[in-house]
């Protein structure tokens, strides 16, 4: 979708309309109707946790069901703007190209772009020197993913329909790898025990990764493993 002279992916009309629309509903619904799941599957003995449902069970009265509907409401209003936050929004001009999620920003400039290409799910910009300036995971479908060459093309970015120019370059990481200095190694190792850990985990995978930039090196994932490359 272009807006005035920039194009931006992620985050569209549909998508608002699918999650504040729909969300909220599911909600509205569940909170109307709990007061009589509650009364079905009380005395159920596969119930996981009882006690909550007892609790609604018994509670008797008009406003039992207003404040459930409300409380459903609210609470898919408040799961849609979660969904909607987590999807990259990716807004590309002459200038520069933006990066929002999770209410982070990060900005690259246009003149520090040398090549912008698509590895997997991933879009990555790299400088002259083959360095990563950014590598964000889109959530575009596949049917959608075409818009991506397209935006960055519109305003004269450098594409490679090939992928990664660098992508040979790449060796996976053992344990002490004997090629690389000690610290790079110690980022490494860090990041290896960061996969399992969930959402945390997330964050120390992309801290570690910048990390890892500044000393020279560009690390890239595969299936929990990691693979490396020089600067």
């Amino acid at each position: 979708m272009s807006t005035g002279t920039a194009t931006v992916i992620g985050r569209t009309t549909t998508d608002k309309v699918v999650l504040f629309g729909g969300l909220p509903l599911v909600g509205l619904a569940l909170g109307f109707f709990l007061p009589r799941i509650a009364d079905w599957a009380v005395d159920k003995p596969w119930l996981p946790m009882p006690g909550p449902v007892e609790v609604v069970a018994r509670l008797e009265g008009w406003w039992v069901v207003v404040v459930l509907t409300v409380i459903g409401l609210v609470a898919g209003v408040f799961l849609a703007a979660v969904a909607l936050d987590d999807v990259l929004k990716v807004t590309v001009t002459d200038a520069e190209v933006e990066f929002l999620k999770n209410e982070k920003t990060g900005r690259v400039p246009r003149d520090q772009v040398a090549v912008a290409f698509l590895d997997g799910k991933e879009i990555v910009l790299q400088d002259g020197t083959s360095r990563e300036l950014a590598r964000e995971k889109h959530d575009q479908l596949k049917s959608e993913a075409k818009r991506i060459p397209a935006a960055f093309r519109a305003h004269g970015y450098p594409w490679s329909d090939d992928g990664d120019p660098h992508a040979e370059k790449f060796r996976r990481w053992v344990e002490d790898d004997p090629e690389l200095p000690a610290a790079v190694n110690a980022v490494l190792r860090a990041r290896s025990k960061s996969f399992a850990a969930g959402d945390k985990g997330k964050a120390d995978l992309r801290e570690l990764r910048d990390e890892i930039g500044k000393l020279g090196y560009v690390v890239r994932d595969r299936d929990e493993k990691q693979y490396w490359r020089a600067v």
